[in-house]
């Protein structure tokens, strides 16, 4: 019986070990297809076009270097600043400094309009008691 057993494990060792080879040769040449019509190479990429889990590729030392390796050479490399003062960091200056006058002349507008508010509904009190006491609108004659 241990014969038998030992036999099955080795059949199943040399099936797995079979299966996990061609998923790379699978893998290797889906990686040379990309590369040659100049699309990117990625997991999710590779993953379609040899038709392997994303695990087995991650779980691969050799092809996971590698997909990250090519990965990166195609990403473009960021522009360091010059100085430090980049203009992005001007604009983002300047875009806080406008928002923080927006908001003061949207205050004082706002002060204003209550101000005047206040000053009409004064005058119109001011002309209804002027009424009550008798006044035309008429300037005095002398």
């Amino acid at each position: 019986m241990t014969d038998l057993r030992a036999r099955r494990t080795a059949v199943l060792t040399a099936a797995a070990k079979a299966k996990s080879e061609a998923k790379t040769h699978a893998a290797d040449q889906a990686i040379r297809r990309l590369v040659k019509r100049g699309e990117p190479v990625t997991f999710q990429a590779v993953q379609r076009e040899a038709d392997v889990s994303h695990a087995f590729l991650y779980g691969n030392p050799d092809l996971r270097e590698r997909i990250e390796r090519l990965r990166a050479q195609a990403r473009p490399q960021p522009v360091p600043a010059d100085d430090g003062t980049s203009d992005n960091s001007i604009i983002q200056a300047l875009t806080i400094q406008i928002a923080h006058l927006k908001k003061q002349h949207r205050d004082q507008t706002q002060a204003l309009r209550a101000a005047l508010e206040q000053a009409h509904g004064e005058n119109l009190q001011l002309r209804r008691e002027l009424v009550r006491l008798g006044w035309t609108g008429q300037p005095a004659t002398t």
